[in-house]
């Protein structure tokens, strides 16, 4: 056995054996497999895919290459949400404090960004102080005591993925299913979940870019955690346009307190809302979908899940002055609106190309090692549906530089369309695909 024979059969597109699944990994994991040999592996997958005990049999290897957290003397359901990444996408923030003030445990392992996707713990980051690299042990105890936790692969839970991930990031091989089925799942059944709640998000600024797709992964993360015994629910959301109107990592920690406060744009509320139920609702906590609503809204607006959100910083040693003062993160020297150069209705915004902006001010890594700049980003002033005069300011741009602030202003305006007529408008929530259907 040879990683150039297991390479060259996945590149013909011939089923792999777990043996050969478990030598590849495990080699990458100790050294012995280089990096241009898994970036050429990733390559051929995502060319001639995986079949279903293929994958399952990578979740397991990806699982077995570190520790799993042991959950099990937790009292209460152990559930976590995960997102298949989008374009101003906090929910994170927002949907775990509200299941953690209901009674659910969420131990949350999460990563970086991905492509044009904003990366949870690259976000949590631009809080001064705040550590996301714990033991298993560490984490264990964050859980039982806040109630949430969210914290980084190590070398000691999933360095698997860790490493794949990173490679995934620069070779433009995001997109496999198979890829993304064996990276969210090693890492959350590591955490000791009881069940999981998947936000498979489609669209033009998602990874899915078509519903068909989007049902697809939907479909084949359920049932592959269903046999690796995690119950779990796929809700597809729609991710044509920017969720909420903060895109950057600062930005969207301080639009997440906003609302966590009651404020803030509503499609974030809303979705935030819907996710944290199917987590209670999959927990065992209410008796049905309905209940489970009305218990994640009253913990919103109750304030509840903002004390929440405050112990989980102060745990993991960030500094919750920006709760209150967002000055306290990361700012840009270079802030400029962006003005509408026609009226009327904004039709449409390109969330792949608001993205893919944010990535070229620094939000995001164009390189596996590259660095991020945590202060700079895109503030959108419009909705999809608002009338708008001409001269009208649509965005605010925070960039390191007025060169950088002056191109991303002309590519965030060619990413906004403006009609005459008023379009008709649709919400975030598309399905729902569960283990029973």
């Amino acid at each position: 056995m040879t990683i150039y024979e297991i390479i060259r059969r996945k590149r013909d597109g011939s089923e792999l054996k777990g043996a050969e699944l478990e030598f590849l990994v495990q080699g990458f994991v100790a050294g012995d497999v280089t990096d241009y040999q898994m970036s050429a592996f990733l390559m051929a997958t995502f060319f001639t895919g995986m079949t279903r005990g293929e994958t399952e049999t990578l979740v397991r290897t990806m699982l077995a290459s570190g520790e799993t957290v042991d959950m099990s003397s937790l009292a209460g359901p152990k559930v976590d949400k995960h997102s298949t990444g989008g374009v101003g996408d906090k929910l994170s923030f927002i949907a775990a404090p509200i299941a953690a003030a209901e009674g659910i445990l969420i131990p949350m392992i999460s990563g970086r960004g991905l492509g044009h996707t904003g990366g949870t713990l690259d976000k949590l980051e631009s809080v001064p102080g705040l550590r996301t690299a714990f033991s298993p042990r560490e984490f264990r105890d964050l859980v039982e005591d806040v109630g949430m936790a969210i914290v980084s692969q190590s070398s000691e839970i999933v360095p698997a993925d860790r490493k794949m991930y990173a490679l995934r990031d620069v070779t433009a091989t995001v997109e496999c299913i198979p890829l993304i089925v064996g990276s969210i799942l090693s890492k959350k059944l590591a955490a000791g979940l009881d069940a999981l709640v998947l936000d498979v998000k489609v669209g033009r600024g998602a990874f899915m870019d078509s519903l068909e797709r989007g049902r697809e992964l939907g479909r084949y993360l359920v049932d592959t955690a269903v046999r690796l015994g995690l119950r779990a629910t796929a809700v597809l959301t729609s991710m044509d346009s920017p969720l909420g109107s903060a895109i950057g990592n600062a930005l969207e920690m301080t639009e997440s307190v906003d609302v966590l406060k009651g404020q803030g744009p509503m499609d974030v509320r809303e979705t935030s809302i819907e996710l944290a139920a199917h987590m209670i609702h999959l927990g065992g906590l209410s008796s049905d979908l309905g209940e489970a609503r009305i218990r994640a809204t009253a913990a919103l607006d109750s304030g509840r899940a903002l004390e929440v959100f405050t112990r989980f910083i102060v745990a993991q040693g960030g500094d919750p002055a920006f709760i209150d003062s967002p000055s306290a993160l990361p700012t840009a020297p270079v802030v400029h609106e962006a003005t509408a150069p026609v009226g009327g209705y904004i039709d449409s915004i390109d969330a792949l190309e608001i993205g893919l902006t944010s990535v070229e001010l620094g939000a995001g890594r164009l390189t596996m090692t590259g660095s991020i700049d945590r202060a700079v980003g895109i503030e959108l002033l419009v909705s999809v549906g608002d009338h708008i005069e001409v001269g009208c300011p649509v965005a605010r741009i925070h960039a390191s530089d007025d060169s950088s602030n002056a191109s991303a202003i002309v590519r965030v305006l060619a990413a906004i369309r403006i009609v005459d007529e008023p379009p008709t408008r649709v919400g975030r929530i598309i399905e729902i695909i569960s283990q029973v259907g």
